[in-house]
């Protein structure tokens, strides 16, 4: 990460908005001596940004001033905090930061911006349960053969819990699926012999994933894929007609999260049980406002509910908070 010299002096708002003054940049490179770093290290990527139209303009501006035409596909988390996180007072990075429990340093320059930025996509895809924004980052990868297409696809996937989805070239999901380790789970998929399977592999161009941290989560996070995008090579789930009824009426299940520093959450009040999260931190769990507004809210039902009690009952997790 570096400051970029803009060969011009700053304007005092400027300065007094992210703390950078002139004599910071005396050393730093110049616009034209970083960009080709930035044509090589965006190739094939998608820009993501807090307000991608401002970032991305810039970046055009600055290379066609050099004559090239820089051009990728953009997301922005504005946009989409807004789609995923509706009627929270404010979009701004600092506010949106605040009502999600983000952690948020050195506001206004680029370090701080950037971890807080990435924390809330993480937020963000995890609430996307569409899978919109996945499906529009899908690019065929034509004229090659399948052997190496699948390689080339077992190579990007991790060793970790968490559930998987197969694509076809359109970004259609054919079928998902959920293991302790999801490169293993998707090479005995590519190794199977029966006809419904190979006709599934021939179809799939590309396979992504979502690190789920354990079993639960990834249990409850297939089910409901599944229901929303009935995957036409999985297997029908059958509706639980009894009410399954929990211990405890209100209930925090605190249980491993995606990393060493995170917990994920499972929310249940009033006997329903309300979604799940991930957090990093005690206030998050503690503040109930700001867990709500984190809680990826479900549309339960008896299987849910099942699979929870039944895991509860043979399984050990990190901690339950009953209030």
């Amino acid at each position: 990460m570096s400051l970029v010299n803009p060969e011009k002096p700053i304007q005092p708002f400027v300065v007094q908005l992210t703390g950078i003054h002139n004599k910071m940049l005396r050393n730093a490179p110049k616009f034209y001596e970083v960009a080709k770093r930035i044509i090589e290290i965006t190739d094939g990527c998608v820009l993501i940004a807090h307000n991608t139209s401002f970032d991305y303009r810039i970046l055009r501006t600055e290379f066609d001033r050099l004559g090239y035409n820089f051009e990728r596909e953009t997301l922005c988390t504005v946009q989409l905090s807004k789609k995923l996180f509706p009627d929270l007072p404010s979009y701004s990075l600092g506010k949106l930061c605040k009502s999600l429990g983000i952690p948020f340093s050195n506001r206004h320059r680029a370090e701080g911006d950037t971890l807080a930025t990435v924390k809330l996509f993480e937020m963000l895809l995890y609430k996307d349960s569409s899978k919109e924004i996945v499906k529009t980052t899908i690019k065929p990868i034509q004229n090659i053969r399948l052997a190496t297409r699948l390689t080339r696809i077992l190579d990007d996937l991790p060793q970790q819990q968490g559930v998987f989805y197969f694509h076809n070239s359109k970004g259609k999901i054919l079928y998902i699926g959920s293991h302790k380790n999801i490169k293993k789970a998707v090479n005995n998929l590519f190794i199977r012999e029966a006809k419904k399977i190979k006709k599934m592999i021939s179809f799939t161009e590309t396979v992504t994933f979502e690190l789920l941290g354990n079993e639960l989560i990834s249990n409850l996070k297939l089910y409901k894929e599944l229901k929303i995008h009935k995957p036409m090579f999985n297997r029908y789930v059958k509706p639980v007609l009894k009410t399954t009824h929990f211990s405890n009426e209100n209930m925090m299940i605190i249980d491993k999260g995606r990393s060493e520093t995170e917990h994920s959450v499972l929310l249940i009040e009033n006997n329903h049980y309300i979604g799940t999260t991930f957090v990093d931190l005690n206030y998050q769990i503690n503040n109930i406002k700001v867990l709500r507004n984190l809680i990826t809210k479900e549309e339960e039902d008896n299987n849910m509910r099942l699979l929870i009690k039944k895991y509860l009952q043979t399984n050990k997790v990190q901690k339950i908070i009953r209030f």
